[in-house]
């Protein structure tokens, strides 16, 4: 269909081309004749052009057409390419978007397990501290204990002596004597001090 407009207008470009000329016909007295061409002018023209158009029609024509028909090709390749570039700038950028969301989300469970490993770091090293506190605190009322226990057998021993100083001196020389005697003194002595302190 394409092809049969751009002949029509060929061969009508051609024929206005190869029409003859009025222009400077010769005036006469009917101002009609001027249009209406002689036979004798008209016969050779249109045997020109005839011969003019079959020769446009067997060499020309082709190709002018041929070139026509790679100048659509090229037309339609172009699109066609434009086509597939848009469509791979479209799946590049579809890619680059996942690519982007994915490393957002990567770098966002990188920011919580950071923040989970700080606090699990940070309960690990209050709970070091409490233990090491309790165990000071343990150890004080260890050592504590023992300086009470040392003051007290010590303080108990100087009880005793006295005491037994001052029971040898009130019941005289009879304790004296007798080492048996003296130790239950001392045991009773400190059953009842025992006793007192508890």
């Amino acid at each position: 269909m394409k092809l049969d407009r751009i002949r029509v207008s060929a061969i009508l470009a051609a024929a206005a081309c190869m029409a003859p000329s009025m222009a400077f016909a010769e005036e006469t007295s009917n101002g009609a004749e001027i249009l209406i061409p002689k036979a004798a002018e008209f016969v050779p023209a249109l045997v020109i052009f005839l011969i003019i158009l079959l020769l446009l029609c067997k060499f020309a024509w082709p190709s002018v057409m041929a070139m026509f028909e790679q100048r659509e090709k090229t037309i339609e390749d172009s699109m066609d390419e434009a086509n597939q570039a848009r469509a791979h700038a479209v799946e590049v950028r579809k890619q680059a978007d996942e690519v982007i969301a994915d490393a957002r989300r990567q770098a966002s469970d990188i920011v919580l397990a950071a923040r989970g490993d700080a606090e699990k770091e940070r309960a690990r090293i209050v709970a070091e501290a409490h233990t090491e506190a309790e165990d000071i605190i343990t150890k004080a009322h260890d050592r504590a204990d023992d300086e009470l226990k040392r003051a007290y057998a010590g303080a108990t021993d100087s009880i005793a002596k006295v005491s037994v100083a001052v029971a040898g001196k009130i019941v005289g020389d009879a304790l004296a004597d007798d080492p048996e005697k003296q130790r239950e003194l001392i045991k009773k002595y400190l059953a009842e001090v025992g006793s007192l302190h508890a």
